[in-house]
């Protein structure tokens, strides 16, 4: 237009602001590219996440310095998304919450477009963190506020129940983790969740039933056929699997099941030699010798209890492995040594009791 109007001073003008308009943009391609290599990775499997552990630092430098010259939304949540994801690989869940308490405070001081900037996903990473850096009874009162802010048709509603579920269940109360389950059962929405996410409801609901057992037989032999039965849900061969060879062993601790105990033993030693070599799954280490050390102490409680205390001391030191190498405590392992020593305590004060009552009969 200037061009045609023989007017060179507005037209040179115009010509150096659309440059710099083109080169802003040209930046936040270069930044949604970046992003777009580091989400693809995410979405991959866990050996594909440990590589990209150490890319990150470099993907992140490279987006602060973007966001620095152009300073737009874009490139502010291109960097915020990726902060967040480099720490929630590396585990420091800490950081995390920083991170989102710091993006709360300027979306409120009108610092961050509060039009395109989602909360909801603040909100969800910030009660994640605190449940994967064990502070559940935090996190479940910001869980209870945040959850309203989702609605029920929405597949983030599961995801973020999920959690909300899991804060309860760590913060030991079990009762309003049930209630949760049953909500979840009840959202109509529930059997359009896919086969995987179900199969994870239906994990979550079995580790509540077994620290709370139900009195109903239905419901005891539903649980019994489900430990019994239940499939690999990870290909991977860790994140879910850990848990549920868990819950088998605890399963046939409980009933004192030796057959089913002998069966698990030498499941739970394959699996710890193929898939649990990294440092960073040491407390899956631990508590697998613990349970293993169960059998081989031939469930005597004082045995476990003294064996068993050294492990305890390093497990309760362990850091929480990062989202790279896809491990998930339904329920913390140090929790689940206290059910196990409480099953074994049980026991021997029954078999004592059968005992005594054997002598009084003769």
């Amino acid at each position: 237009m200037y061009a045609e109007m023989r007017q060179p001073a507005k037209f040179k003008r115009i010509v150096k602001q659309l440059a710099a308009y083109q080169a802003k943009m040209a930046l936040e391609e270069e930044a949604e590219i970046l992003y777009a290599e580091i989400k693809m990775t995410l979405n991959h499997k866990v050996r594909s996440r440990k590589f990209l552990l150490h890319q990150m630092p470099a993907y992140q430098n490279k987006l602060e310095q973007i966001h620095k010259k152009v300073k737009s939304y874009n490139t502010f949540h291109v960097l915020y998304v990726t902060r967040l994801s480099k720490e929630e690989l590396v585990g420091n869940y800490e950081e995390i919450i920083n991170i989102t308490a710091a993006t709360e405070r300027a979306r409120k001081q009108g610092k961050i477009n509060e039009k395109r900037f989602d909360k909801r996903f603040n909100n969800y990473m910030s009660v994640y963190a605190h449940l994967r850096c064990r502070k559940p009874e935090q996190g479940l009162v910001l869980a209870e506020e945040y959850f309203k802010d989702f609605h029920y048709s929405s597949g983030n509603w599961f995801y973020f129940l999920e959690t909300y579920l899991l804060l309860a269940v760590h913060a030991r109360q079990y009762g309003q983790a049930f209630e949760l389950l049953q909500q979840a059962r009840k959202n109509p929405y529930y059997r359009k969740q896919r086969a995987a996410a179900q199969q994870r409801w239906e994990l979550y609901e079995a580790y509540v039933q077994f620290v709370r057992p139900e009195q109903s037989p239905v419901k005891m032999r539903y649980f019994t056929q489900f430990v019994q039965t239940v499939p690999d849900f990870s290909r991977d061969k860790q994140g879910y699997n850990v848990a549920i060879l868990i819950l088998q062993f605890m399963h046939f601790l409980r009933r004192r099941d030796i057959e089913g105990l002998l069966a698990r033993l030498e499941g739970l030693r394959k699996y710890e030699q193929r898939h649990l070599r990294d440092p960073a799954t040491l407390r899956s280490q631990l508590f697998f010798r613990m349970l293993l050390m169960t059998v081989k102490e031939n469930f005597v409680l004082a045995a476990c209890e003294k064996k068993g205390a050294l492990l305890l001391e390093r497990l309760r030191a362990a850091p929480q492995p990062g989202e790279a190498y896809g491990e998930i405590e339904i329920i913390p392992y140090e929790d689940l040594w206290a059910l196990a020593l409480g099953m074994l305590r049980q026991q021997e004060a029954e078999q004592a009791a059968a005992e005594q009552a054997e002598r009084n009969r003769t």
